[in-house]
């Protein structure tokens, strides 16, 4: 008897040219394109978090919203994070994620998430370039910028 399996395919479909892409230069570049893109409708009621794709030379492939939670914060599954991370070809990413209070210090389950992202990153040679807390009102909070990655 011929057993029966699910195929699984993995693709990614970029549509814009490398030398269109924007590329990331700062924290506050890539703050300010977060804030951007955030959805203003609900900045303030629930914590998002979100990454930034990014090629070998910076270049934001894309951002991927991983999860939404609720008001004092949001369950991330490192295993949905890589899979997008390496279903991309990403070689770094740039981690993101709002605090509706508009406090921009950092938890230490934040700090916590992103030891073990950024572990699990060296595992797959993935570079972790920064953590970015955005509030309200477009203020952040840089885990590189403040010695703290």
């Amino acid at each position: 008897m011929k057993s029966k399996v699910n195929e699984i395919a993995i693709s990614y479909s970029g549509s814009l040219k490398t030398n269109l892409l924007p590329k990331i230069t700062s924290s506050r570049c890539a703050a300010e394109l977060a804030f951007e893109q955030w959805n203003k409708n609900n900045i303030e009621l629930q914590e998002t978090f979100k990454i930034i794709l990014l090629n070998n030379a910076n270049k934001i492939k894309g951002i991927y919203e991983v999860s939404n939670g609720g008001i004092t914060g949001t369950l991330v599954d490192v295993r949905i994070l890589f899979a997008v991370v390496l279903k991309s070809l990403t070689t770094a990413i740039i981690l993101l994620h709002n605090h509706p209070s508009g406090t921009l210090r950092p938890s230490e389950a934040d700090k916590s998430l992103t030891r073990k992202i950024k572990n699990a990153a060296a595992f797959f040679d993935v570079k972790v370039l920064d953590h970015i807390i955005i509030s309200p009102d477009g203020n952040y909070f840089s885990f590189a910028d403040n010695g703290i990655l």
